[in-house]
């Protein structure tokens, strides 16, 4: 992987759960960046230079000057990114293959099943044109389940895997808008303990103010 160097990433996002990552992930490893927002409620990321770097047209993405060889490389994806980043730096990722399967596993685990269905519930349950009682219920009571699964994994761990990682960054951002998922986070005390934790980092502060 490429030295990490002085010039900037250039960071195509937008404030959202998914947006927020990569800032935060910069933020924690001291790179430089440059934010070049994509505004997706005017469909801004379907712009065929977005879609050059980003082809499934989704936020966010990068591109980095200094990728492997020394030469420019883009990255779409969130968890391809945060992988990328903590490869390229050795830091919030780690390089023993025990504790990077463990991070490997909540990572995915977030963007596989926690984001897509924390945003689902949120579609339905606010921006929907009409609201559809199966839907809502369907896709809360998943969220529900899928909150009760990070509360059993944070029992008595600081963080999801062994230090804090990808994996906690990735799904931080989206549990960070619980009120908006029909979820009592007074019922879940040790999500509520990590999310302080984890909200309490100045990094974590400067890449959420960052979009």
């Amino acid at each position: 992987m490429a030295a990490v160097s002085g010039r900037p990433i250039d960071v195509h996002t937008w404030s959202t759960p998914n947006g927020w990552k990569i800032p935060i992930m910069l933020e924690e490893c001291g790179l430089p960046y440059r934010i070049v927002p994509v505004d997706i409620a005017k469909n801004e990321q379907f712009a065929p230079d977005f879609l050059a770097i980003s082809p499934n047209n989704k936020i966010p993405a990068i591109v980095d000057p200094d990728g492997p060889g020394g030469q420019p490389i883009s990255v779409f994806e969130s968890g391809a990114i945060l992988q990328y980043l903590g490869r390229k730096t050795g830091q919030f990722y780690p390089t023993d293959e025990r504790a990077r399967v463990a991070v490997d596993e909540w990572l995915f685990w977030q963007v596989a099943g926690f984001g897509p269905m924390l945003g689902q519930t949120h579609h339905f349950k606010i921006y929907a044109p009409e609201k559809l009682p199966y839907a809502i219920d369907r896709f809360t009571a998943e969220a529900k389940r899928l909150y009760g699964v990070l509360e059993r994994r944070l029992e008595g761990r600081a963080f999801l895997a062994e230090d804090y990682s990808v994996a906690d960054i990735a799904t931080f951002t989206w549990a960070k808008l619980n009120f908006k998922q029909g979820v009592d986070i007074d019922t879940l005390p040790n999500v509520a303990r990590w999310l302080e934790s984890i909200l309490a980092r100045p990094a974590v502060q400067r890449g959420l103010a960052a979009i």
